[in-house]
């Protein structure tokens, strides 16, 4: 029975019936992520571009170059609200898949037998960013790419491969400018028995480091060096990474190739060499010697 004095009764109805009807927060929307697309991890408030997808996990690079490996899935803010980050999915260009370099990739390809052409990259970073970037093109044309050392083994590579019209060789070095040791070496291969098949492009530049555009690592340019520094260290100095061993610089390296995820991370001029070298030994290209 209610009393009028005290108005409703509060204990006469079922104080858990409003749980029941409230509606739980919606959870955070998914973003796909997507290149470049700056987002931060909660936990920590680190905040970064999304540079890559690893499995389950999302790399993401903030203004010094740093990157960071974190799991998909919540736990992200994207202009300051939580998001759940996923992976992107796979659109089709106009029906087509691009590989790295920027050609059309072939999803049903069949491994083909390797060409009795070659390739030859001097230095091992350059041989990891060719494979990087251009490894689906090369496997689909069945070119094989070796490791050269050093350019002062060149000549004696060529006379050993005895190369011909239907066995080229394409060689990539650092630093082919006039005047080099490196160009002098070129011409005396372009000159000698085999130099009608045989295509040395190059960079001008000192390492290939130089080559990743020196913005997908939030610089303006790449330091100078001063010569009476080791170019590589000094890079690193001049960077703030450890620089006191090789393997100190193997980790640098790693970290700028980290940051390549396709032909657009390079500068024109590798881009145009590399594609030469293919085309001279896939297709038969006419001209020898090296390009200037």
């Amino acid at each position: 029975m209610t009393d009028d004095r005290f108005g409703p009764d509060r204990y006469s109805s079922d104080v858990l019936a409003d749980f029941s009807r409230r509606r739980r927060p919606a959870p955070p929307p998914s973003v796909e992520a997507e290149d470049d697309l700056v987002i931060e991890w909660t936990d920590t408030g680190y905040c970064g571009a999304v540079v890559g997808i690893e499995g389950r996990n999302v790399q993401l690079e903030d203004y010094s170059g740093g990157v960071r490996v974190f799991p998909l899935g919540p736990g992200f803010l994207l202009e300051g609200k939580p998001v759940t980050l996923v992976a992107p999915t796979r659109k089709a260009t106009s029906g087509m898949l691009r590989s790295a370099s920027g050609s059309v990739a072939v999803t049903d390809h069949v491994a083909r037998v390797a060409r009795a052409s070659r390739i030859f990259v001097e230095g091992r970073h350059d041989a990891e960013l060719v494979e990087k970037v251009w490894g689906h093109d090369l496997r689909v044309e069945g070119v094989v790419v070796e490791y050269l050392e050093g350019i002062d083994d060149l000549e004696a590579i060529i006379r050993d491969f005895r190369p011909s019209a239907e066995r080229r060789v394409g060689v990539l070095v650092d630093h082919l400018v006039p005047g080099s040791k490196e160009q002098r070496i070129a011409d005396a291969v372009a000159k000698g028995p085999h130099g009608a098949h045989v295509l040395v492009v190059g960079h001008p530049y000192v390492d290939i480091w130089q080559s990743v555009k020196p913005a997908r690592l939030g610089l303006e340019a790449w330091p100078t060096v001063p010569r009476n520094i080791e170019w590589k260290k000094g890079i690193c100095a001049a960077l703030g990474w450890p620089h006191a061993d090789q393997a100190d610089i193997a980790r640098a390296w790693q970290r700028i190739l980290g940051t390549v995820r396709s032909y657009a991370d390079l500068e024109p001029v590798l881009l145009g060499r590399v594609e030469h070298l293919i085309d001279f030994v896939t297709e038969g290209s006419e001209g020898a010697g090296p390009v200037r």
